[in-house]
């Protein structure tokens, strides 16, 4: 192949609309018209042609759109209808056996599927795509696809709590290939629209680096912070007389602990370390630090590595041995915890 490669994306929402889904219904489609006007920009951005397919599932499965330039793409107002069961389990069957006939020629195809869903699986055992199959054999058969995809196949899915965690995982879904999202509220919904708009970005910017598919598309970790992705994402390291990294002993303000370090506190010059699951707003830094090497990165590339849009979004530290994430504080008064480090610009 030659080395101008065609970077051919094919995106797919599986979106849940069962009767418990009618209260949402509106913002569904507000969501998955975002989604497509924003995989519309970034692939004219990044050079990338993207087709994106839509289903909608109930007790049955419907594909509303099938592999249609992003460029083109109708809105789902007049697609999107609610009223049924939960087939859950076919329709990530039906979704990703359709796909796999899609035609592969002549380019870098790479295929991301995201399921949305406010519920438990309830009736694939008597839906028509997947006739005389008890749920137990519908799990396995999820979990067997999941196994044998090519690695250019990338499979997430949004489950509204910790219980559909349990049963996504037992279906073969990767752990860091599935998100909680507050199914209860049209604010939930649009904060399950920004982590699947971050998911996507660092999928598509992985795309530009040979990157076929991924296991971690909801990850700080290992996967999406690495040297490549640094390399990748034109990180360049600060100069290391511009900071210093300071050791947090005790819970403390952080102006009150950097005052009593022997520092000048200035708003904006110091970064707390990712330890929990924390909201970033759009004008916030993010700082990378290799652990090894006290190297840091920042700059709107950090936001960029993470996948961070122009907006405030929700981030959560994943496991990573070689890599930590900083976020710049604003506020005096923000909590630092004990035993983490403060990075200060000076």
């Amino acid at each position: 192949m030659s080395g101008n490669q065609n970077y051919i994306n094919h995106v797919a929402l599986v979106l849940d609309a069962s009767s418990s889904m009618s209260h949402l219904s509106r913002k569904v489609v507000d969501v998955a018209d975002q989604q497509i006007a924003y995989l519309a920009r970034r692939s004219k951005e990044l050079g990338q042609e993207t087709r994106v397919t839509v289903y909608a599932f109930a007790d049955t499965v419907e594909c509303v759109i099938y592999d249609k330039d992003v460029l083109r793409m109708p809105s789902l107002k007049q697609l999107y209808r609610v009223g049924g069961m939960t087939a859950l389990l076919a329709a990530t069957l039906k979704s990703q056996r359709e796909l796999a006939q899609t035609a592969q020629l002549y380019g870098d195809h790479s295929f991301l599927t995201f399921v949305l869903t406010d519920g438990q699986e309830n009736a694939s055992h008597r839906c028509p795509d997947t006739p005389g199959k008890s749920t137990r054999e519908l799990i396995n058969a999820v979990d067997e696809l999941i196994r044998t995809q090519e690695d250019n196949w990338t499979l997430a899915v949004l489950v509204p709590d910790q219980m559909g965690k349990r049963e996504a995982m037992q279906c073969g879904f990767p752990k860091d290939n599935i998100a909680i999202w507050d199914a209860t509220s049209t604010r939930g919904l649009e904060e399950a629209g920004q982590v699947i708009q971050q998911a996507t970005e660092n999928f598509m910017v992985g795309r530009a680096q040979g990157i076929r598919g991924s296991r971690a598309v909801f990850s700080t970790g290992a996967e999406a912070v690495n040297k490549d992705t640094i390399e990748a994402a034109g990180l360049t390291p600060v100069d290391p007389s511009k900071y210093q990294l300071i050791p947090v002993a005790r819970a403390a303000a952080i102006r009150e602990w950097v005052v009593e370090c022997g520092h000048t506190y200035r708003t904006g010059c110091a970064f707390y370390q990712l330890s929990k699951s924390e909201k970033i707003q759009a004008r916030k830094q993010i700082a990378v630090l290799e652990k090894k090497t006290d190297r840091v990165y920042t700059g709107p590339e950090a936001r960029s590595l993470l996948g961070l849009p122009d907006e405030e979004v929700r981030i959560s530290p994943d496991r990573n041995d070689d890599f930590t994430i900083f976020v710049q504080s604003t506020s005096v008064n923000r909590k630092l915890v004990p035993h983490t480090r403060l990075l200060l610009m000076l």
